[in-house]
Formats: structure tokens, sequence, C-alpha cells
């Protein structure tokens, strides 16, 4: 190896430390693989509280308010699962490749996360709140803001997670335009894709590592 070939590699060293100093690699994809499946328990659920409620419609024990609750309540449940599945395959990646689960960037990745998202639900709680019988922008508005999530914090972590992202805000802009299959488009938004994605990024970066 000559010195001009020592001081490409040496600079491609160096590239690699200030990238994994930089961003938050440890991030699984088998917890995208968990998030999606679990998404898509989360929509049968939901297809069938929205079967139940069509067929007791005539029943005054049943309401609207009703159906908007417990479907918050399925919404709110896979969130938590699919989060606590996440941290604890994320944290036995970082574990496996010996670096830190807590710094700074995972602090920078999270914030940047979380912006888009909370933005996201205070406005669909106030679609619930202030303007009843708006439920069916509920899944084009969670892709929507979910998408702007996804950007938002890529910058920390692997690039696909934007290409993810921008998938996730036109499925969303597209589902504002049918909004009675928005269960349909949450599925494959939060279910399908993440699934493909979360597999993508498992056999690119953690196969065989």
């Amino acid at each position: 190896m000559n010195n001009q070939e020592e001081q490409l590699s040496a600079l491609n060293d160096i590239k690699k430390l200030m990238d994994r100093s930089s961003r938050f690699i440890s991030l699984s994809g088998l917890s995208g693989v968990f998030a999606g499946f679990t998404a898509l328990v989360g929509a049968y659920l939901a297809h069938l509280e929205i079967a139940n409620f069509i067929n007791a419609a005539n029943e005054y024990s049943y309401t609207e308010l009703d159906l908007e609750f417990n479907l918050l309540k399925i919404g709110f449940g896979v969130l938590l699962v699919a989060l606590i599945g996440g941290l604890l395959l994320t944290f036995r990646q970082s574990r496996k490749k010996k670096l830190p689960f807590w710094d700074r960037t995972t602090k920078n990745l999270l914030l940047n996360l979380a912006i888009p998202l909370v933005s996201g639900g205070l406005f669909i709680i106030a679609l619930l709140l202030v303007h009843p019988g708006t439920y069916g922008l509920i899944a084009p508005s969670c892709l929507v803001f979910y998408g702007l999530a996804l950007i938002n914090a890529s910058k920390y972590t692997y690039t696909d997670i934007r290409f993810l992202g921008f998938c996730e805000i036109i499925l969303g802009l597209i589902a504002m335009f049918y909004i009675g299959y928005g269960l349909y488009f949450w599925a494959i938004g939060f279910g399908i894709l993440h699934i493909f994605y979360g597999m993508l990024m498992y056999f690119k970066y953690e196969r065989g590592n």
C-alpha cells in the first residue's frame, strides 16, 4: 500500500467515525417489522370495532363517540406495543454493535421525531373535540404527520428512513381523496411499508454483521 492509498484509507476511517458519531446506527430493522405486524393487528381490531358500530347502528347503547374512543384506545395500544418492541430490539442491536444506546445523537433523533408527532397528535385530538364526525381524517393525518416526523429525524439515522417518510406522506395525501378507505391506507402505511422497509434495513445493515 503506497502513501496515497494509506491517506485515502485514513480519510475513510475518519469519515466512518464521524458518521457513526452523528447518526444513530443502532436502529433495528426488525423493530420496523415488529411495528408493521403490530399495526396490521391494530387495523384488524379497528375493522372489527367499525363493523360492530355499523351492526349496532340502531342501538342507542353504542354511539359514534364510543366508536371514536375505542379506536383511540386501539391506536394508543398499538403505539405502546410497537414502541416497547422497537426499543427492546434496538437496545439489543446497540449492544450487539457495542454502541451507546442513549447519547446526544439519540436525544437529537427523538427530539426531531417528536416535534411533528406531537403536533400531529394535538391536531388529531383537536379534530375529534372541535369538529365531531371528522374521524375519517384521522388516518390521512396520521400518515402525513408521521412521514414528516421520519423525514425530520432521518438526518440523525439511516437515510432510508427519509424515503419511508416520503412514502408515508404520499400515501396520506392519496388517502385524503378516499376518506372511506382510511383504514386500508393506515394498514398499508403503518403495516406493509414498515415491514418492507424493516426487512430492507435488516438485510442491508444487520444481516451478517
